[in-house]
């Protein structure tokens, strides 16, 4: 199994722990298991990348390791949290203070600076960002860009700008889904090189992914279909 299996009998505390996780939707009368029964966990510091044809259910399991979904069954502990055990608020609160969130349309509001943009994250924790915001910037290379909107921005500043806004309350944990998928592939290479270094910052990242290059770069790969992790042939 690519992602190791749970071992209840292992003390090492995982960033994502699941047992049996099942997601089911219906559409009418039918029943889709986006994720069927998948058991596996994410430890401190991994790359994993998620890969896998349209309809696989890796963005679902995705959306529920970032507690933006939940299970229909099975149990999922996130950054040592039961997510079944938390009320909407505490969800909330771990998915603002310990998860940053990469989309492949970035989710900029055009109508919000680069800064402005970075900083919305923490806009409910009452802190000055303001010098974290400008540590972020420089370090996505995007200072110069800090008052310019999203429609003034190349796809790829746009990208370093999600990441940037991702990365604003220090999460444990960064997702991205498809954060190469609107991009050209000198630029691609340019996010999956960033997304290498914050990993080898100690920041454990799992991506979504169609795109070899960023499948290949990262240490861990699980291939995922019809809604189950399987072993590479």
């Amino acid at each position: 199994m690519i992602l190791s299996m749970v071992d209840d009998t292992r003390t090492t505390q995982a960033v994502v722990r699941a047992h049996d996780l099942v997601k089911v939707y219906k559409r009418g009368a039918d029943e889709i298991r986006a994720v069927d029964n998948v058991s596996f966990e994410i430890q401190s510091g991994e790359f994993v990348a998620i890969v896998g044809p349209s309809g696989a259910g890796k963005s679902t399991l995705l959306q529920m390791i970032g507690c933006m979904d939940t299970p229909t069954s099975g149990s999922l502990e996130v950054d040592g949290h039961d997510t079944a055990r938390l009320s909407d608020g505490a969800l909330t609160k771990l998915r603002r203070e310990r998860i940053g969130f990469v989309f492949q349309h970035f989710g900029l509001l055009p109508t919000m600076t680069v800064a402005e943009n970075v900083a919305v994250p923490a806009m409910f924790s009452r802190k000055d960002v303001r010098g974290r915001v400008d540590e972020l910037l420089r370090s996505m290379g995007i200072e110069g860009r800090r008052d310019h909107r999203p429609p003034q921005l190349s796809g790829g500043e746009m990208q370093r700008t999600a990441i940037a806004r991702a990365l604003i309350n220090s999460p444990s944990l960064l997702l991205a889904d498809e954060p190469t998928g609107n991009l050209d592939s000198a630029t691609s290479e340019t996010i999956i090189e960033l997304l290498q270094t914050l990993n080898a910052g100690g920041l454990t990242v799992v991506v979504v992914t169609h795109n070899d290059a960023l499948a290949n770069a990262a240490k861990r790969r699980v291939d995922f279909k019809d809604g189950k992790i399987v072993e590479r042939e």
